[in-house]
């Protein structure tokens, strides 16, 4: 899939690795700032118990 999109990009080789990284970048912001708000009301990583 990375070789696929790699392909497809315009420019040279320097010039496809800087759009890779801004591709990264824009990918792991929308799911930071859209995705993980909205899942992470249903993730039981709230209910922790600890027994002493």
């Amino acid at each position: 899939m990375y070789g696929w999109i790699f392909r497809r990009l315009p420019g040279g080789f320097a010039l496809k690795v800087v759009l890779m990284i801004m591709f990264a970048a824009v990918v792991a912001a929308g799911l930071l700032f859209g995705v993980f708000p909205v899942v992470e009301p249903h993730l039981p990583l709230t209910r922790v118990t600890v027994d002493e």
